[in-house]
């Protein structure tokens, strides 16, 4: 790369030594971390302060959809800082304006207020909030396989592990969404697994109390727990059992959103119109920390002379919001969510069947855009997954050490990889990254036990 730092082991054992002597880091055992220390990015690719390019098949976190420092975004984010570095909520500021109706003119028709927050997990928040404020009730149901931040109403709403020792907020409510390969419902077919969903579903509702329920709140795709597609019919008969019973439909778009499933939005790619939409990685690629609730107009009239009882000291800062107009129009300028969908469909989808074809130890491909998973089994007859729900195995730690080995920064959670590039990346990048997966692949076919 034209940017690529000279190396310098010396500063990068600086910047690690600095890390482990005064860095608390998130979601983990503080002892035996061994952070890489990133120098710089560009597009697709990061490297480190020894020289090693690594080609990010993990966007990061997932956000990181325009690429690395893409300079129109760049160049944003200094213009603002110089005209106008930071104000209060309480003012209007162009950069807030703009971000807002930037994002209100990709949202369905009906949806035309923006709550700017500073990240997914607080977008949540504010979106549960809203829809018990406007129902008067108090529950929210939401899948047992989903991730929706780590405040206190966002991680009781998670159905993954990171819930369990953070429950402290109440009236959550968690159910069992489609997802065939592991059916909860015995399903043979999609069209039996949207069906039987739907009607668990809707049990659950009866049983619950459905004049109890506020809100059903799930990711549109969801993300960190499996990449799971929702299957025909599913997210629209979600739809109807909302109007049906008077709740709320929160659609969170924080991980699906502004191009990683090759469409601006998630929902989208499906026949269903949300009330409530939540959002923040995408929007600008997480330069800046910055979320936000999509607000339907029914919705907002409800705090036109009633208090809305939250606030954010930067909300809608304007050196973040200015980094959402910059990515929107680089976005729509330079065809990025177009490309997303063709890489998806020409390109990411082929070759990663094709490697379940070579591969045993893939047991299913399933995604869109450039929002990826390959399910890991050491049995496809019995699917066995390679780690257990929860937890990690030796033969995923191998999975990620080779893949870092030869120039691949992977994500992966549990017996799962994700394949999640840059919506920018290109068809090069991209069957590169598959050829490296082909060469993993071959090493860890061999944890695999099944005939």
């Amino acid at each position: 790369m034209s940017t690529l730092v000279t190396p310098d082991p010396a500063e990068g054992k600086r910047i690690y030594d600095l890390d482990r002597a005064h860095v608390f880091h998130s979601w983990s055992a503080q002892g035996p971390l061994n952070p890489m220390v990133i120098a710089g990015g560009e597009g697709s690719y990061v490297w480190d302060f020894d020289g090693n390019r690594f080609l990010d098949f993990s966007s990061q976190l997932v956000n990181v959809n325009i690429g690395h420092q893409h300079p129109k975004v760049i160049a944003a984010i200094a213009a603002q800082a110089a005209q106008l570095a930071t104000v209060a909520p309480q003012h209007a500021n162009a950069a807030r304006g703009e971000a807002a109706q930037r994002i209100t003119a990709l949202a369905p028709d009906g949806l035309n207020k923006v709550f700017f927050t500073n990240g997914g997990a607080d977008a949540v928040e504010n979106a549960i909030r809203m829809a018990r404020l406007h129902t008067g009730r108090r529950k929210a149901l939401s899948f047992y396989r989903s991730y929706h931040g780590n405040t206190g109403g966002a991680i009781a709403a998670t159905g993954d592990p990171r819930r369990w020792p953070n429950e402290y907020a109440d009236s959550h409510v968690h159910f069992f969404g489609p997802y065939l390969y592991r059916s909860a419902f015995w399903a043979q077919s999609e069209a039996e697994e949207t069906e039987r969903a739907l009607a668990h579903l809707e049990n659950v509702i009866i049983f619950e109390g459905s004049a109890t329920i506020a809100t059903i709140l799930i990711e549109t795709v969801v993300g960190t727990a499996g990449i799971l597609v929702p299957p025909p019919g599913y997210l629209p008969g979600v739809r109807a059992l909302c109007d049906k019973y008077g709740i709320v439909l929160i659609l969170d778009e924080v991980m699906a959103g502004f191009g990683r499933t090759g469409a601006w939005f998630a929902f989208d790619n499906f026949d269903v119109k949300p009330d409530l939409v939540t959002f923040a990685k995408g929007s600008n690629s997480g330069y800046i920390p910055v979320g936000g609730v999509i607000i339907s107009d029914e919705i907002a009239a409800t705090f036109d002379d009633r208090v809305f009882p939250g606030g954010l000291t930067y909300s809608g800062h304007p050196i973040a919001c200015a980094s959402i107009v910059a990515s929107i129009d680089a976005m729509a300028e330079e065809g990025i969510v177009e490309n997303a969908r063709r890489i998806g469909t020409d390109v990411l989808g082929p070759g990663l069947r094709e490697l379940a074809d070579r591969h045993p130890v893939i047991g299913e491909v399933r995604g869109l855009g450039v929002f990826w998973a390959l399910e890991l089994v050491s049995d496809r007859a019995t699917r066995e997954p390679l780690a257990p729900y929860g937890g990690t195995s030796p033969a995923m730690g191998e999975l990620l050490s080779e893949c870092k080995k030869r120039g691949l920064l992977p994500f992966a959670n549990f017996n799962r990889m994700h394949v999640v590039p840059p919506c920018v990346v290109t068809d090069t990048e991209a069957k590169a990254g598959l050829a490296i997966l082909d060469e993993v692949f071959s090493v860890i076919d061999k944890h695999y036990t099944g005939a």
